[in-house]
């Protein structure tokens, strides 16, 4: 990829950032969303990041996963981040416990 194009990418790229978000801004007074939506916005962020971890944790490859070392590190990480460990702390505690158990021959 050349130069010229890479700088074109970036730049199409942010200009479509600035359009959505600005969307956003401009619509929010003029667009009447149903009660039931408004209560569930708040928690759409959540949501979404909870899933991305789910298909993180459960699948390989596309695939569903079976294996037992990556939840297990998965929450290790969890229960270190809810006794508010530094984060350096549960990411390294989360990868050496799946390591640990895939080392022992778990899958």
């Amino acid at each position: 990829m050349s130069t010229s194009t890479l700088v074109l990418v970036v730049a199409l790229l942010a200009i479509g950032t600035y359009a959505i978000r600005a969307t956003g801004v401009l619509l929010r007074g003029r667009l009447v969303l149903p009660a039931w939506l408004e209560t569930l916005l708040p928690v759409a962020a959540t949501t979404l990041l909870a899933a991305l971890v789910a298909t993180a944790v459960f699948t390989d490859a596309g695939q569903l996963a079976f294996g037992v070392a990556r939840p297990v590190g998965v929450l290790v990480g969890a229960a270190l981040a809810l006794r508010r460990a530094p984060f350096a702390v549960v990411v390294v505690a989360a990868a050496a416990t799946a390591a640990l158990l895939r080392l022992a021959g778990l899958p």
